[in-house]
């Protein structure tokens, strides 16, 4: 990729920012039509985490074309890694593509998409990017680390320097709270690890290696606050149902035409009152609609 072409993604990266929904599919479509990207120029752009980010975006258009993009930059990138001899890495215009003193696009502990294994991509890991931690001096600290790089690497495009670093100091900040590997650190960890890795969070990881949630909030944050806000808005649904079955099997309910139902518009309810607050506070009335079964609250 040219100079020009280098500054031309950069441009539309930082467009993707602050854009409407319309202005980012035109963006997109540029993207995966007219770029071809390798290794370096992702790590100097940063564009495979912005994009990356935009795989849970409301829009479908923009969640679909965003997906397509950083599968197809994947491939690319790995279709480079995997070459032999001179050619390996070699970009379209038959020059070769850059590399930083001390780095090398075919190490494996630089690898920035996994590998495949029976024609299907796995999972990165730390151990399949041959990335090793160390610096603390203590055994366990290094394998707790090395859990959330796999955490933080199962799907990411990001070079593998960058997501150590991360899941260092992810591990650094959770010990900073406990003071030693004991059991409330490892359970952490492993809460930490089990979050990172839910499928249907991408952002959470994605946050994390960008540095847009820094690590220290981050080994703060409870299960709750680290889920999405998909998962913490069928959570908050199955608690309310799970309420409104608790209030006593044999409470009576009281029938009347005094509420009219925000779905099916009809008037006939039945309704109960319970003190879910301090004595202070009002009553909350709880009303389900005879005719569609729809239930709401009020106080």
């Amino acid at each position: 990729m040219s100079e020009a072409a280098a500054a031309e993604l950069k441009k539309l990266v930082k467009q993707l920012q602050n854009t409407s929904t319309e202005e980012k599919v035109s963006i997109l479509q540029i993207l995966k039509k007219d770029f071809r990207v390798n290794e370096a120029v992702l790590r100097e752009s940063k564009a495979g985490l912005a994009v990356g980010k935009l795989r849970t975006h409301e829009a479908k258009e923009v969640s679909d074309l965003a997906r397509e993009i950083v599968k197809k930059w994947k491939n690319e990138v790995e279709r480079a890694k995997g070459g032999s001899g001179s050619k390996a890495g070699t970009p379209a215009n038959g020059k070769a593509a850059p590399t930083r003193k001390g780095s090398s696009s075919v190490t494996p502990s630089n690898a920035a998409t996994p590998a495949p294994v029976n024609g299907k991509l796995e999972p990165r890991s730390a151990k399949g990017d041959g990335a090793k931690a160390s610096g603390t001096g203590d055994s366990t600290r290094d394998k707790c680390t090395e859990l959330i790089y796999d955490g933080l690497a199962c799907d990411s495009g990001a070079p593998s320097d960058l997501i150590m670093s991360r899941a260092k100091a992810v591990e650094a900040a959770v010990f900073a709270q406990f003071g030693s590997t004991n059991a409330a650190y490892k359970g952490k960890i492993r809460s930490s690890y089990v979050n990172l890795k839910d499928k249907g969070n991408p952002s959470l990881r994605e946050n994390i290696v960008s540095g847009d949630l820094s690590a220290e909030k981050f080994s703060k944050m409870t299960s709750e606050e680290m889920s999405s806000e998909e998962r913490r808005a069928a959570d908050q649904k199955i608690k309310e149902e799970n309420f409104f079955k608790s209030l006593g099997a044999g409470e009576q309910e009281a029938e009347t035409e005094g509420f009219q139902c925000g779905r099916c518009k009809q008037r006939k309810c039945r309704y109960r009152q319970a003190q879910t607050r301090s004595a202070d506070e009002p009553m909350t009335t709880f009303v389900t609609c005879v005719n569609c079964g729809n239930k709401w609250k009020f106080s």
